[in-house]
């Protein structure tokens, strides 16, 4: 069945509430299993301004075979940085951060195209309702440990990976409803102008389209121009 882009944001919010509570299972549904199938090529981006912090990310993430990790050791002009170094997975280390330091996190997560797991000391539900309308991945709240980083790199990538297919599901169908709105207004014309059916308006549609090797939205679109003019 699919989820209305609501709910979506509401499944992705209860999975994060559920992660808060349990710690992030690394047994967790949609995680990646631990045989082979991660790519030791990613280039992983660690945003912490703790070296301490960030080594425990760093130790985890070499030790499962992954050799491109680099830290962003400051939080200022963050996207510009994250853009010059492009990043494939954004790991952010943020301790126990103030209200406006995970304001800051999200608009650049909402900027940036790619997995984030966001790893925090304390959290509230606004804060993480806000991380889902952000669209971070992940959404750990404590318990952070060099053994449970792969598990939780696998789940982050697991979920952007779901969500950005059901985007991509959403954005065709709107497209195809948009596509039909054209057609439907041009056949419309077509039926008034020449004294057409609405079949026949459709098939001469289609016939000009395959005349002239383009789609049929194409014709429609044209169509409808046309109207306009003669107005």
């Amino acid at each position: 069945m699919r989820r209305t882009p609501s709910g979506a944001k509401a499944a992705r919010g209860t999975e994060l509430l559920a992660e808060m509570r349990k710690g992030s299972d690394p047994q967790s549904p949609g995680a990646v299993p631990p045989s082979g199938q991660r790519d030791s090529t990613l280039k992983i981006a660690i945003v912490d301004e703790s070296p301490i912090r960030a080594a425990i990310l760093e130790d985890g993430l070499r030790e499962a075979g992954f050799t491109l990790v680099e830290r962003i050791a400051e939080t200022r002009n963050l996207l510009a940085r994250v853009y010059a170094m492009d990043p494939d997975v954004i790991l952010i280390d943020l301790e126990s951060p103030s209200r406006d330091v995970l304001e800051q996190m999200f608009q650049m997560s909402r900027a940036v195209k790619r997995p984030i797991a966001m790893f925090v000391d304390q959290s509230d539900s606004a804060s993480i309702e806000a991380a889902v309308d952000a669209g971070v991945s992940a959404y750990i709240v404590g318990g952070l440990k060099k053994e449970r980083i792969t598990s939780i790199l696998d789940l982050c990538i697991s979920r952007f990976n779901a969500f950005a297919r059901l985007q991509g599901e959403l954005d065709q169908a709107k497209d195809a409803l948009q596509e039909r709105k054209i057609i439907d207004r041009a056949k419309g014309v077509l039926m008034k102008a020449k004294k057409l059916s609405e079949e026949e308006a459709y098939a001469l549609l289609r016939k000009t389209a395959m005349n002239e090797h383009k789609k049929i939205v194409e014709i429609a679109q044209s169509v409808l121009t046309a109207a306009e003019l003669f107005k």
